[in-house]
């Protein structure tokens, strides 16, 4: 790629725009937000902070280890993402855009379409770095390797120029190695048997790129009050296949109060899971009973997920082995949640939704939301029920957008279920509603590049065919309650349809379809941008932050 370090006037007024909340802004409380007088700064400054006084000096010693194993996972993410993360931070001389490359993880603006931000740069090749950039569709598919697919390997060419794969343990070996140390000395100072073996398993599986007996280890912890998610997890930035997944890690610490406010709602998932809008048999999986519903405060986001865009929430394992057999763990960020509702949910909401309907967007239904939104991940069905294998591979890289919309909408009737069942009452329905309306405008600024957002544009457009909300003459919304709960029901059916069948062309048309921005609904983004409410988040966090 060419690297200039040369900035054009142009790209200077760009970066004054963007980074106000370098220069002067605001703050409150631990959050900077970017003066209202600079229109398209998109990031409000978050310091990730928790009480960790109840740690013992053992648990604060593990942590300075995991923040350790944490960065390692940064490094290998910026090599699957960009390439060479000093060639390209050193080629800029600018320090405001060397920070905006670093929240993007390379030149390109991941809430911006992947728009290249400095001047000479290519457009991000679809698949990253996982494959070769010259590699056609034509020539993986005539590739006989069933390893070409697998979630950890890369995809290279030998000294004939003829496709290979490399295990993601061997192309990354050294900082592989260094991570897996690194936790079998935290594995040493857990007071937690559970989460001392969960940590020499998660070694054992960095080093041989088999995740399973750590991931079933990871789901048997009940008591921890530490925990670190931490490998190769996702596979957003496979743009390419969605096959590949990237490294990350987030450490943790757990919310004991609010976890145990959760942990009823994890009882009633088979039931809900019978109770789903479509025919017996995009419905016939049981979901692993052993769900665990908890809320953690973050304190450190590293490689993938902390890519622009920042996770408020986890639902994990993603191995559709483990899920069946054992379950999931749905991990609520509270305060990175908290951080998000008050700094970009609430000025949207006063923005965009209609002054008689703002009352109804509250923390706690934000909240909700995003819980069952992580609890419907591990609902529906993980194969086709045609024989063409897991959805994953079937949707191929449509599935990231399909999965995330699914569980978007999923995760509103699951709470409709629970409310009409008496067993949902911490809010009122009409808050889940319209807060989830105001979660559409806040996620689908995540640009329509990301599954995220497809998934947003793809609902929003369909309740706007259904006539879910209306668009007042002051540029506001109203939903139209019983409209919007009729839609969510027939969108649910719809997207578990889609991926029961492995409908691959099915998903692809609509995507292209339904899934962008439309003009009156970039006009009233354009709005929100022009106000100044930033589009997300980034951290300031470690150790240091921490008091450690």
């Amino acid at each position: 790629m060419l690297k200039m370090k040369l900035l054009s006037i142009a790209s200077l007024a760009l970066l004054l725009m963007l980074w106000s909340c370098e220069n002067g802004g605001k703050k409150t409380g631990e959050v900077e937000t970017p003066e209202e007088t600079y229109k398209l700064a998109k990031y409000a400054k978050v310091k990730l902070v928790t009480d960790i006084s109840h740690l013992s000096n053992n648990q604060k010693e593990m942590l300075k280890l995991l923040f350790q194993a944490a960065d390692i996972m940064d490094e290998i993410f910026w090599q699957q993402n960009y390439g060479d993360k000093a060639s390209l931070l050193n080629s800029i001389d600018d320090a405001k855009f060397r920070k905006y490359a670093k929240i993007n993880y390379g030149p390109w603006d991941e809430l911006n379409n992947l728009a290249p931000f400095l001047p000479g740069e290519d457009p991000k090749s679809a698949g990253a770095e996982f494959y070769p950039h010259d590699m056609s569709r034509e020539e993986f598919e005539a590739f006989d390797n069933p390893e070409k697919s697998n979630l950890y390997t890369l995809v290279r060419r030998d000294e004939q120029g003829k496709l290979k794969t490399v295990w993601y343990h061997e192309a990354f070996a050294e900082k592989t190695e260094q991570a897996a140390l690194l936790l079998e000395k935290a594995a040493k100072l857990a007071e937690d048997k559970g989460f001392a073996n969960y940590l020499n398993l998660r070694a054992k599986a960095l080093r041989t790129d088999d995740y399973f007996k750590s991931d079933m280890a990871w789901l048997s912890m009940k008591d921890n009050l530490i925990d670190i998610v931490i490998g190769p997890i996702e596979n957003y930035t496979d743009g390419l296949y969605g096959y590949k997944a990237a490294h990350e890690s987030f450490v943790l610490i757990k919310d004991v109060e609010w976890s145990q406010k959760l942990s009823k709602y994890a009882s009633f998932l088979p039931q809900l899971q019978k109770e789903l809008p479509v025919d017996p048999e995009y419905k016939k999986e049981t979901p692993g009973s052993d769900v665990d519903l908890n809320a953690y405060d973050v304190v450190y986001y590293a490689g993938d997920c902390n890519m622009a865009g920042k996770t408020i929430a986890i639902n994990l394992p993603n191995d559709e082995r483990v899920q069946l057999q054992k379950g999931t763990r749905k991990l609520q960020l509270k305060n990175a949640m908290k951080a998000k509702f008050e700094f970009i949910m609430v000025p949207i909401t006063e923005l965009l939704i209609s002054e008689d309907q703002r009352k109804y967007v509250t923390f706690d239904a934000f909240f909700s939301n995003t819980m069952f939104h992580e609890v419907s991940h591990g609902m529906g069905v993980k194969n086709t029920i045609n024989g063409k294998g897991t959805a994953r591979k079937a949707l191929k890289e449509k599935y990231s957008a399909i999965e995330e919309g699914k569980a978007d909408i999923l995760g509103l009737f699951l709470v409709t279920k629970l409310h009409d069942m008496g067993e949902f009452t911490k809010t009122d329905l009409m808050d889940n509603y319209v807060t989830f309306m105001a979660g559409i405008f806040r996620s689908v600024r995540f640009g329509a590049s990301s599954a995220h957002g497809m998934a947003n544009m793809l609902r929003f457009n369909y309740f706007l065919e259904k006539g879910a909300f209306n668009r007042n003459q002051d540029g506001t919304y109203s939903i139209d309650f019983e409209k919007m709960k009729k839609a969510s029901t027939e969108l649910t059916r719809k997207i578990l349809k889609l991926q029961g069948d492995g409908d691959y062309e099915g998903a692809k048309q609509w995507i292209k379809t339904d899934g962008v921005v439309k003009p009156q609904l970039q006009a009233d983004l354009d709005r929100v941008n022009e106000a100044g409410i930033p589009s997300d988040i980034y951290f300031e966090q470690g150790p240091e932050v921490l008091g450690l």
